[in-house]
This record gives structure tokens, C-alpha cells and sequence, in this order.
């Protein structure tokens, strides 16, 4: 009998061209930068391969296009462990993602959705059939907000665990919030759906914050910081959750493996707290290399930095 977590992710799925710059160019300038190279990435895609090197029986949802492209996302998907099944294809271009790298492992990125737009609310509801209540699904923004909304309301119907990763922030996504278990935003998308511009420089900051965004609809908040690891706010526990320092090459994906990872150390039994922790620790490995699903680490690395952290030796 298969132990694993089951875990639906719906989502994007998109061909990350990344390039290292020294900085940001500004308006009408050019600038050279390093090499430009291709990854297969999109929030969605990056979830589900997060999901499944952490030991969780993954099945994705989305659409590629019929190209070159289409092909490397798929092949990057199942030689993970992923289902794709549930992956369609369309006539034209899959999505792509222009990422540019920053000295400090930093990054600003581009979105061009594609494929990943043509995915509807009756296709999704059809392709997640298989959605009972002990399941969880993960879903983002990359993908039309009407298809993420009817998504998680089938989600909360079938009584599985629900999760949003509200990226890149949109308003709209407020409207659907009662059916998220658990809302997952960074400090920038956190910010930008309270509509404040005052950055979260404190540990009392980050409460508030995630105690606002609790109040809009959503079950528990976990808000993403950075290094710094977490802030989560679920029932009665309101509690920073320590990041783990690494040496940052590259942020790409870090968010996503981020999820993936808690997605699947709930569907394993793990606390809130239990979770978050796992998860930050695969999302600081996540930064120390390059790209998106080539930088997410596997369950066996994850585990083994996490014993080397407990034993101080990192």
C-alpha cells in the first residue's frame, strides 16, 4: 500500500531563461550580463517537483504548448516521480519566465503564461477527479484566477487540504481566501495584498501582518521570510519559525520548494510548526545553487542538513 502523501498541484508550468547581472538595468539602457540558461520551472511545476523529492505522490495539473519547451517541462516533471497525466497540450507557445540573477542571489522576474492561460475552471475541475480528503492540493496565481478559485472550492468540497501560494499577488485572490487552509505568501505579496508599503522589519511586524491576512479569510498564514525562515499564524500558535543559514547562490524557486516541502510534511502527519521547520531547511538548500527544479534538493539532503544543524556543525 502506497504510504506516500497524495498531493494535487494545479499551476503553471514554464521554461525559466535565467541570466546573472551585476544589477537592474534602468529605462532605455542596455547592460551585458552572463550567460543565459534554461531551466524548466513555473510556480506550478516547481511545487510539484518539490512535493515529489520530498517523498509525496505528486499529480500535476496544468498545460504545456507543443514545442521544444512543452517537452523539457514534462521530462523535467516525470523524472522527478510526478504524475502528468493531467498535463494537456495546447496549439502554441508553453509559458517562459525571464529571470534575472542578482550578485546577492536575488532575483527579479518576467512571466510570459502561454500555455498555462488556457487552463479553465471546468478542464481543472475535471482533471482533479481524484481529489478525496485525505489529498492536498497546492495551487499559485500563474494560472487564470477564476480556474485557482474554482480549484480550491472543489478542494474544501472534497475536504482536501488547501493551500495558496498567492504569486505574483493579485487583489482578486482575496475573494477565494475561505477556502484556504493555508495561505502561504512572502513578505513583497503579503504587503501587496494588505495594500501597506511599510516593509516587515520586526518579528511583532510579521504577526500583525500575518494576523491581518488570517482576518480576511484564509484558516492559518504562513508568512514567508526569507532567511529568516517564517512566521506562522495558525489557531492559537502565532510564532516565528527560524530560516537556516546557507551561503545564497540563487533564490529561484526558493518559495516553491518551500511549499512543496510543507505540503508534504503535513500529508505525512507533521505539525504546523514540524512542517514549517522541514520546509525552511528545504528552501535554504534550494538557494545554494542555480535554477529553479535543478536547485530543489531531495528528501535524503534535506534530512541530512537538518541533522547536521541540530548538531551545530553546519
Amino acid at each position: 500500500m502506497d504510504r506516500r502523501p497524495s498531493i494535487f498541484v494545479i499551476g503553471s508550468l514554464n521554461a525559466d531563461l535565467v541570466q546573472n547581472v551585476g544589477r537592474l538595468p534602468g529605462a532605455a539602457e542596455t547592460l551585458l550580463g552572463g550567460e543565459v540558461r534554461t531551466f524548466a520551472g513555473g510556480k506550478g511545476g516547481n511545487q510539484a517537483v518539490a512535493a515529489a523529492r520530498m517523498g509525496g505522490r505528486v499529480s500535476m495539473i496544468g498545460e504545456v504548448g507543443r514545442d521544444g519547451f512543452g517537452q523539457l517541462l514534462l521530462e523535467s516533471l516525470r523524472s522527478a516521480g510526478v504524475d502528468t497525466e493531467q498535463v494537456g497540450f495546447v496549439n502554441g507557445s508553453s509559458g517562459t519566465a525571464i529571470i534575472f540573477v542578482l550578485p546577492n542571489g536575488e532575483n527579479a522576474i518576467v512571466v510570459s503564461p502561454g500555455a498555462n492561460a488556457s487552463l479553465t475552471p471546468e478542464e481543472a475541475s475535471s482533471r482533479l477527479a481524484a481529489l478525496r480528503p485525505a489529498s492536498l492540493l497546492l495551487c499559485q496565481l500563474e494560472i487564470p484566477l477564476n480556474t485557482v478559485g474554482a480549484a480550491l472550492k472543489l478542494g474544501k468540497q472534497r475536504e482536501a487540504t488547501t493551500i495558496l501560494d498567492p504569486a505574483p499577488a493579485h487583489p482578486d485572490c482575496l475573494r477565494f481566501l475561505h477556502d484556504v487552509d493555508f495561505l502561504t505568501p512572502n513578505e513583497t505579496e503579503a504587503l501587496q495584498l494588505l495594500n501597506r508599503d511599510r516593509p516587515i522589519g520586526s518579528d511583532d511586524d510579521a504577526r500583525q501582518v500575518a494576523r491581518e491576512l488570517r482576518r480576511l479569510g484564509a484558516a492559518s498564514v504562513v508568512l514567508k521570510l526569507g532567511a529568516r525562515g517564517c512566521y506562522v499564524c495558525h489557531e492559537d500558535c502565532s510564532v516565528l519559525v527560524n530560516g537556516l543559514e546557507v551561503n545564497a547562490v540563487d533564490t529561484t524557486a526558493a518559495g516553491d520548494t518551500f511549499n512543496g516541502a510543507f505540503a508534504c510534511a503535513l500529508g505525512e502527519g507533521k505539525t504546523v510548526i514540524e512542517a514549517a521547520h522541514f520546509a525552511n531547511a528545504a528552501a535554504a538548500l534550494s538557494v545554494t545553487c542555480s535554477g529553479a527544479q535543478s536547485s530543489i534538493p531531495t528528501r535524503e539532503e534535506v534530512e541530512e542538513f537538518l541533522e547536521r544543524s541540530a548538531a551545530g556543525i553546519l
